[in-house]
């Protein structure tokens, strides 16, 4: 896992932006349209046959085994498709796409997949299992640092790491793990996973066009070659360059301004209605926010809620759809082992600093907790939408339990905690500690400002320095244990619980270096609930995590934050009831389910 991690945080860049009320995420249209360098186009969203979206974000690659960030996502799961994908808005159920039927044997161990026939790549070659197996074997063996490979060598290999750290890893192993049985895909686990099915419908495993990929330099899929090829950067592959997959849109061309995409005539189900999508990188937003009101773009990037509601709800041809599921986490982490000797003032409790140890006590964290205003919160920042959570899981995952209460702003609990704590001394000496917030997230800032003002209104001892800092050092600085207390977020690589309960709780979890702590009691929990398939028994653990977490107060836990996305009126296919938030990003459905009127 190891392997992934910088990129997967660098990715949250933009899941860090949703604290920023914002919600980040080309050339010619073949239909007549002008596109300008700034992005903007003359016939744009008022032609029926064209899709037209604007955005601040580039797209850093369109190579399936290194996709892991949003912008890129949303354009390969419309260029590919993987062996199944979601059924309808649900989280839980899905549905076979390149795949007709899997059937589960060997008590969850073995997985044999019966491929769609009569599909055809963009290149024109037919999809067969060979380019099955080739996928997912170079997903293997590339599992390069950016890409979501991690979670399926997990599955596969019994390690999240590629050949470079784990030397167990053969060829042997590799090609056992996926193999064709005739037609057949076959995969054969080490142990079992409940989430395997989730991660294959992850855009990342997407069916790549092995001939086609062969032919413009990629991995030739060999034992001769394959230690070559591992770890190696796919972010501007030539398959980057050059896309061939089987979905409902090919890919035309992109350029530093934009990209455009047609219909694939030859797709194997039902025609997409829009002919060209246009993907227009936009960096300022009054520009886009100016097109879209004028129907020059179908979809922008807004900014999030306080601008649609300010701005563009009520304007004339825009629609909006609210309330929208979050699937996303944040919380303010603790760091129980500082490693940074200048956050620590005088290292000491006698009110000028803290020992780098200050959190290790469960009763300032509990004061903590208990002195973060959440009611207050979802009002400035979230225009009162939102929940209190009692654990960093979205409520549209099965395994939260909505019976359990979430923690509750209450400054007199949090004044008799800071009394207990460190037997004592902290109410008596009084602290210095900094928090980090970043630079430009209004919403982060502000959450920060009603802790510092919360914390200090206790006791005048108590004092909360906040600052500001980079998104990029933040990473750094966090992942190595660097920050007291940050704003972490997740949103899922594949729609199970374990995606965010592993991440946020484990020992060995992605976000331990922000907090450094370990909970014999959850790891034992996290452990089972990863190797059994019992779906009661597995609520039944996450709820003991949560109970646990809870008490030991290891996060103050952000609110849920339900979406929102405008668009124009005259796009059809856009509703409550299909959006599923595990795909596109923006549109909650594919590009082949929308029309224009």
């Amino acid at each position: 896992m190891k392997k992934s991690l910088p990129l997967r945080a660098a990715a949250l860049a933009t899941l860090a932006l949703a604290l920023a009320a914002c919600d980040n995420r080309n050339a010619n249209n073949n239909s007549g349209g002008n596109t300008s360098a700034g992005g903007t186009t003359s016939q744009a969203g008022g032609a029926s046959g064209t899709l037209v979206v604007q955005e601040s974000a580039d797209i850093p690659t369109l190579d399936p085994g290194t996709t892991y960030d949003t912008s890129s996502g949303q354009v390969v799961e419309n260029l590919y498709e993987t062996l199944l994908t979601y059924q309808g808005s649900s989280l839980s159920e899905l549905r076979p796409l390149l795949a007709t039927e899997w059937t589960a044997s060997e008590n969850g161990r073995e997985y044999r997949f019966t491929l769609r026939e009569g599909v055809k790549f963009h290149s024109g070659n037919s999809f067969t299992c060979a380019d099955a197996e080739y996928t997912f074997r170079r997903n293997l063996v590339t599992n390069t640092s950016d890409s979501g490979n991690w979670f399926l060598s997990e599955s596969l290999l019994g390690t999240g790491s590629n050949a470079n750290d784990d030397q167990s890893i053969t060829w042997e192993r590799i090609t056992n793990a996926v193999k064709c049985d005739g037609e057949t895909l076959v995969f054969t686990l080490p142990k079992v996973d409940p989430a395997f099915l989730s991660k294959l419908a992850y855009t990342g495993q997407s069916i790549v066009d092995s001939e086609h990929a062969k032919g413009l330099g990629e991995w030739d899929g060999t034992e001769a070659t394959w230690k070559a090829a591992v770890g190696k950067d796919l972010t501007g592959s030539p398959l980057a360059q050059n896309p061939s997959g089987t979905g409902a849109y090919r890919f035309l061309q992109k350029t530093s301004s934009a990209l455009t995409a047609e219909a694939f005539a030859d797709y194997w189900g039902e025609k997409a209605t829009i002919k060209n999508v246009i993907l227009q990188v936009v960096p300022e937003q009054a520009a886009r926010q100016q097109a879209f009101l004028r129907g020059d773009a179908d979809l922008i990037e807004t900014g999030g809620r306080p601008i649609v509601e300010e701005q563009l709800r009520g304007q004339p041809g825009v629609a909006v759809l609210d309330d929208l599921p979050d699937i996303s986490a944040f919380g303010i982490s603790m760091n129980q082992d500082i490693k940074d000797a200048s956050l620590l003032g005088s290292g000491q409790l006698n009110g000028q600093g803290i020992p780098a140890n200050f959190f290790s006590d469960v009763d300032v964290r509990r004061g903590f907790v208990a002195a973060f205003d959440v009611p207050t919160y979802i009002k400035e920042v979230q225009g009162g939408k939102g929940e209190p959570r009692n654990f960093l899981l979205p409520e549209t995952f099965s395994g939260y339990d909505a019976d359990l209460a979430a923690p509750e702003f209450n400054l007199d609990a949090a004044r008799q905690a800071f009394q207990r704590a460190w037997g004592g001394r902290v109410w008596q000496q009084g602290f210095t500690l900094t928090a980090t917030y970043r630079a430009g997230s209004v919403p982060a800032q502000t959450a920060m400002e009603l802790l510092k003002r919360n914390i200090e209104s206790l006791n005048p001892k108590f004092r909360v320095n906040i600052q500001q800092k980079q998104w990029s050092e933040i990473l750094e600085d966090g992942g190595a244990g660097r920050e007291v207390m940050i704003i972490t977020g997740w949103a899922p690589d594949y729609a199970d619980a374990d995606n965010f309960v592993h991440t946020f709780y484990a020992s060995d979890g992605y976000y331990q270096p922000r907090l450094n702590f370990k909970d014999a009691q959850i790891d034992g929990w996290i452990r089972e609930a990863r190797t059994i398939t019992d779906a009661e028994r597995r609520n039944e653990l996450y709820g003991q995590v949560a109970r646990r977490a809870l008490d030991q107060a290891y996060y103050v836990l952000m609110p849920s934050n339900p979406g929102i996305l405008a668009y124009r009126d005259t796009l059809q296919g856009i509703s409550r009831e299909n959006f599923n938030p595990m795909l596109a990003f923006r549109t909650g459905t594919y590009w082949k389910d929308l029309s224009k009127s």
